[in-house]
């Protein structure tokens, strides 16, 4: 347990298995990529997901599974997909995957692109190389979750792209979470701690209809 209320975790917590939910999260986020290609539908791409997970012996979703393509790749996790768009020979979409293994809740995200659109290459780019340069600031310690996200923000800017601050990052622990109450990392007061906290990193193209979403454990 660790003292402060916010980064509260239940007896079961072990950081193992927290890395371990994360490294079999990506290993379904790989898989469902492999299988996503032009004229598949967003609806198509979750039911290809969930089925990966199966594959992979996750033992419950924790957030339900979103594909997003194309101009609905500006939508936040709480906001409805516009219609049911079908992935195109130049175009971008990410993945965001909830789901838990030896009772923790792995949580990861990425945006890939098909064809050979360079600017849709670029965001895709863009939002991973901006999560490892506040990623990085983190592990230089001594931040708050409140500065990282102000930090992301001016280098999002840097980079040319603007990032969604309506996004800003959450808890995960032993499954649920939830009852922890541990609010946004974006709003977190103090120094976010190892294997708590999902750094989630949105950005939109700044005068194109989509962006790009990355997102991992803080660990």
């Amino acid at each position: 347990m660790t003292a402060r209320p916010k980064e509260a975790v239940g007896e079961a917590y072990s950081i193992d298995s927290m890395r371990y939910a994360q490294a079999q999260t990506w290993r379904a986020i790989e898989a469902l990529a492999a299988r996503i290609k032009p004229g598949v539908s967003e609806s198509q791409a979750r039911a290809l997901g969930k089925q990966v997970l199966l594959e992979l012996d996750m033992e419950r979703i924790w957030h339900p599974l979103l594909v997003r393509i194309g101009a609905n790749t500006l939508k936040t996790f709480g906001q409805r997909s516009e219609g049911d768009p079908v992935l195109g020979d130049d175009d971008i979409y990410f993945i965001d995957m909830g789901a838990c293994w030896q009772g923790h809740e792995g949580d990861a995200g990425a945006t890939f692109t098909t064809g050979s659109d360079p600017q849709m290459i670029a965001c895709a780019a863009a939002v991973k190389t901006l999560f490892e340069q506040v990623q990085a600031r983190w592990q230089q310690g001594q931040v708050t979750g409140l500065e990282l996200y102000a930090y992301a923000e001016e280098q999002a800017e840097a980079l040319g792209w603007k990032l969604n601050l309506n996004i800003k990052g959450h808890r995960v622990s032993d499954f649920p979470h939830s009852v922890h109450k541990g609010g946004d990392l974006g709003d977190f007061e103090a120094e976010p701690g190892a294997g708590l906290w999902i750094l989630e990193i949105q950005i939109a193209h700044p005068t194109e209809a989509y962006g790009a979403f990355y997102e991992d454990l803080l660990a």
